[in-house]
């Protein structure tokens, strides 16, 4: 059971641990800390690291003390770029907020008469745009954290197994079948993670090699 004291944050991000090439826990931060904790407790010789399930990013943790020490210096999920906003300033009365936040954008003067022409002005129309670059270049922004994911997490912990080279070239190719055959010899525990985090960027450009080949 997790720490109650946990934010959300900790509670939701989910990692993955190994002991060398061993893969010891995995699942939700808290759980995944605790079982790293009793690994260590036991005698685990191995280097012990811990990833970032969804982005490969290092996780570290502070192992020292009790159970629940160890809980509460938890590290909370980094805020991304939509969460990182400065405290709200006091609202008067008007139309209700909306979630929306203000920021400052740097722009040539003709691109703010163009925005200013637009139906709705200049924030309507930049969160327009904003909506459909994303509706655009959302498989293709999942294919290359994907990959990224893929490679950060090989590099760590492939970097010296035979056909590391090959399956980077694979990984950024595209070529699945390259791939398994690549990581074939690796620790069998590091290459079933690897896989798993490259099998999603195969089937999203498959996907979307499809999709414009066919007009799907």
């Amino acid at each position: 059971m997790t720490n109650q004291t946990q934010g959300d944050g900790a509670a939701a991000r989910r990692c993955v641990a190994f002991a060398g090439t061993r893969r010891i826990a995995a699942g939700a931060l808290a759980d995944v800390a605790l079982e790293t904790k009793a690994a260590v407790d036991r005698g685990e010789r191995a280097p012990v690291l811990v990833f970032d399930e969804e982005t490969s990013e290092p996780v570290e943790l502070d192992l020292r003390g009790t159970p629940d020490d160890v809980l509460r210096r938890l590290p909370r999920s980094e805020p991304s770029a939509e969460r990182q906003t400065s405290p709200p300033a006091p609202r008067g009365p008007g139309r209700p907020r909306l979630g929306v936040v203000a920021r400052e954008v740097t722009l040539l003067p003709r691109h703010w008469e163009w925005l200013a022409a637009q139906p709705g002005g200049a924030s309507v129309a930049l969160r327009r745009l904003v909506d459909e670059a994303r509706r655009e270049r959302g498989p293709a922004d999942r294919v290359r954290q994907g990959r990224e994911a893929a490679y950060r997490f090989m590099s760590a912990m492939a970097g010296n197994e035979p056909g590391f080279e090959e399956a980077t070239r694979a990984l950024f190719a595209g070529d699945a079948a390259r791939f398994d055959a690549t990581t074939a010899a690796w620790p069998a525990d590091v290459r079933a993670h690897a896989r798993r985090l490259a099998a999603s960027t195969f089937a999203s450009t498959f996907a979307s090699t499809f999709a414009s080949t066919f007009g799907a």
